[in-house]
């Protein structure tokens, strides 16, 4: 166990390489580009793999086929760079190959800026791609998180056969924190679907296309049954002061820690307020929230955004509970007193 002064985009690389993961394809970007700079660093040391593509789209199709092969790998990229992925994600998620995919998100729409947003939320958690997809996400609050979900992604990658993301915003992936490392994961099995070059898998098949109508929706039809497995079992959240509150506020990545200080600032003032943080994006809390509505007399959504995460948690509410939001956008990331004063004059 090591102990690291560390940036969030550093410690998810190094979190990676104890995972197991070997090869790492992409395209350096702000505020994204330490990741790439230090998988070129780690990757080698371990007998792995690092490699700039000419682009984001080659970045992607090159995960593609390492997935296919059975290795443990990864790209990432900030918002911009994400959207040229998308019709590489989708054609992971249509062969059901696990690797994984890092957003570290900037200010947009188009180039946008530098500075933290949290606006790809919709092109992420939605499948920006085309088709009937969904992937498992990951929203992390800490360089720890960065480093350790890493890990998780890629057990989930593999248990479910599926591309998987870490959604970050550009705060938490810039942000030093200390970081504890764990020692490094052994040998990892052969995958009975993968394609290794050898007698044992030549009849193995990586493909995303159906040309019969029917093979297809058959192939989507089981695609849905294996979300609604992951929407059963891997929902994930941190919940804060949730027991008594009669107002929760709902944030996820840096927003998340901003809000958990407001909480406890109300709390000093009388007033019960508690905190839920989606750890899973998708899988949505959706349970967790639909319990809540029951007894709460509102719910505060923030987000560095024009309101994206706050429209699931309206579809779960459905009236029963009111549902307030805050937003910055532009890569604004908004104050403790800020969102102190704001929600103390949402007070019924």
């Amino acid at each position: 166990m090591s102990k690291l002064l560390i940036k969030g985009n550093d410690a998810l690389i190094r979190g990676a390489v104890l995972a197991g993961c070997r090869f790492y394809f992409g395209y350096p970007i702000t505020p994204a580009s330490e990741i790439a700079e230090s998988a070129a660093k780690f990757m080698p040391r371990v007998g792995g793999t690092f490699l700039q593509a000419e682009s984001e789209v080659a970045a992607i199709n090159m995960v593609y086929g390492a997935a296919g092969g059975g290795v443990r790998v990864m790209t990432a990229s900030s918002s911009p760079g994400i959207s040229l992925k998308q019709e590489g994600v989708s054609y992971a998620a249509g062969a059901e190959l696990p690797c994984l995919i890092v957003d570290i998100m900037r200010g947009g729409p188009g180039l946008g800026n530098i500075a933290p947003e949290q606006s790809d939320y919709n092109q992420v958690v939605k499948g920006g791609g085309h088709g009937n997809y969904k992937c498992p996400v990951l929203a992390p609050n800490s360089g720890q998180e960065m480093a350790d979900m890493t890990g998780l992604a890629f057990d989930l990658a593999e248990k479910y056969r599926t591309p998987v993301y870490i959604l970050a915003d550009g705060f938490t992936g810039q942000m030093m924190e200390p970081v504890e490392f764990g020692d490094p994961l052994g040998a990892l099995p052969r995958k009975d679907w993968a394609i290794y070059g050898d007698k044992e898998s030549k009849h193995n098949l990586i493909s995303s296309i159906f040309l019969n109508a029917e093979d297809l929706e058959e192939h989507n039809i089981k695609l849905q049954k294996k979300y609604a497995t992951i929407e059963d079992n891997e929902v994930r959240v941190e919940e804060f002061m949730i027991d008594d509150a009669e107002y929760v506020l709902i944030g996820y990545g840096i927003i998340s820690r901003i809000l958990k200080t407001v909480v406890e600032k109300l709390r000093d003032d009388g007033l019960k307020f508690g905190l839920l943080r989606p750890k899973t994006l998708f899988p949505f809390p959706k349970k967790i929230i639909d319990n809540l509505s029951t007894r709460v007399k509102k719910f505060l959504v923030v987000e560095m955004s024009n309101g994206q995460m706050v429209e699931d948690v309206r579809l779960v509410v459905l009236g029963r509970s009111p549902v307030e939001f805050y937003g910055r956008m532009g890569g604004v990331v908004p104050s403790t007193n800020e969102i102190y004063e704001y929600t103390k004059s949402i007070i019924e």
